[in-house]
């Protein structure tokens, strides 16, 4: 794709996947409706608490639910934050990352990923993927120098990378390593959970993500306590006991509403994750003779972010499948060093991510899905093949 101009770069997703229409689709990528009667009950009841006690601004539900998200991931920590780009910025910041520092991570991402090394005045490196969306560990090592401060991985899709592979770069190198688990919380290997494994690690918790409020927030966990304590002053524009300000931030605090809401979905996160996984097993089936569909090795447990495949053929497929009323993603349509902010003349080092970009297209398979809706996904991905399935 690097042959496109900026515009056309900038246009592939609209292009690409399922074009606006009047008309709903049979099957939604997304289904944003609360529509279990008692999880809407539940959410209802706890906004209603807050509306009474009024703490409306780090409320008691904001500790609890840091302390159940803390015990949820397996870290001593958790602190809420107002998105997911808030806690890249809050933790990049409370590890003391900043400017003339440098911190490697994936060429592919959502741009918040760079955005978040970038606010905090350090330069994002970028390097390569392999087996279509894990960064290639093989090229951290190459890309490190004297300025190197972190290892920013990113679990895309909700699949973990190789953490083990990761740990030993850092600690031979002395770096910290920050997990962008935005789109992978319950996301396991060998049963430790996404965002415990680096000092830090930083989750996304928007509607659109796994566990999701009903609204822009976002989480940081760790078990370094000094880390912890920077958080907590960083949320709330770097001011200590409300009074002082020691190190210029950003207004990042959680709503209390939404910590309400979330604590409501803690709760039933396992039971969406299973739906999610049940989903995916059924695709793989199905489509393991036509497509790359998600592999999982032994030990991960992936949470299905989105559900992605990898085919030359993906333009055609997202065409037949919105022709037959179902909503198709295109995660992502470029990779960073695309964008214009941080557009690097020379993309031949990305040529894994570039050809991720050029082939994936995201299913729909969240957990609000009726079998029925799979069905219609699956047969339709069947009939564009000439139902040569598994």
């Amino acid at each position: 794709m690097s042959g496109l101009t900026q515009k056309e770069l900038l246009n592939m997703g609209r292009a690409l996947a399922t074009p606006p229409s009047v008309t709903a689709p049979r099957v939604p990528f997304l289904d944003l409706r609360v529509t279990d009667a008692g999880l809407r009950a539940d959410i209802l009841d706890r906004v209603d608490r807050v509306l009474c006690h009024g703490r409306v601004v780090l409320g008691p539900e904001v500790e609890e639910f840091e302390e159940k998200l803390a015990t949820y991931c397996g870290s001593r920590y958790a602190v809420g934050v107002g998105s997911g780009t808030a806690a890249l910025f809050i933790g990049l910041k409370a590890l003391g990352i900043g400017p003339e520092d440098e911190v490697i991570t994936t060429c592919l991402s959502f741009v918040g990923t760079a955005n978040g090394i970038s606010l905090v005045g350090a330069k994002p490196v970028f390097v390569d993927v392999v087996d279509g969306f894990s960064m290639d560990c093989d090229r951290i090592e190459q890309a490190i120098t004297s300025k190197t401060k972190a290892i920013m991985p990113v679990h895309f899709t909700g699949k973990l990378c190789d953490m083990d592979a990761l740990a030993r770069i850092a600690e031979k190198y002395g770096l910290s390593m920050i997990e962008d688990a935005a789109p992978a919380i319950g996301a396991e290997l060998n049963g430790k959970r996404a965002g415990s494994f680096g000092t830090v690690g930083a989750l996304s918790l928007n509607p659109m993500k796994v566990l999701n409020a009903l609204g822009e927030a976002g989480a940081l966990v760790t078990d370094d306590e000094t880390a912890y304590e920077a958080m907590q002053w960083l949320r709330y524009n770097g001011v200590v006991n409300k009074e002082k300000c020691v190190d210029p931030s950003i207004n990042g605090r959680i709503d209390t509403i939404q910590a309400a809401i979330l604590l409501a979905r803690l709760e039933r996160l396992e039971d969406l994750i299973a739906r999610r996984r049940v989903i995916a097993a059924r695709y793989n089936e199905a489509f393991a003779n036509l497509v790359d569909v998600p592999a999982e090795a032994p030990g991960y447990r992936n949470v299905y972010y989105t559900y992605s495949i990898l085919t030359s053929e993906r333009n055609a497929l997202a065409r037949h499948l919105s022709d037959s009323g179902i909503e198709t993603k295109i995660q992502h349509p470029i990779i960073m060093p695309e964008h214009p902010a941080y557009l690097e003349q020379d993309l031949s080092a990305y040529s894994n991510g570039i050809r991720t970009t050029d082939t994936v297209l995201c299913l729909p398979g969240h957990e609000n899905m009726t079998d029925d809706q799979v069905d219609i996904v699956i047969d339709a991905v069947l009939s564009f093949f000439g139902g040569n399935g598994a």
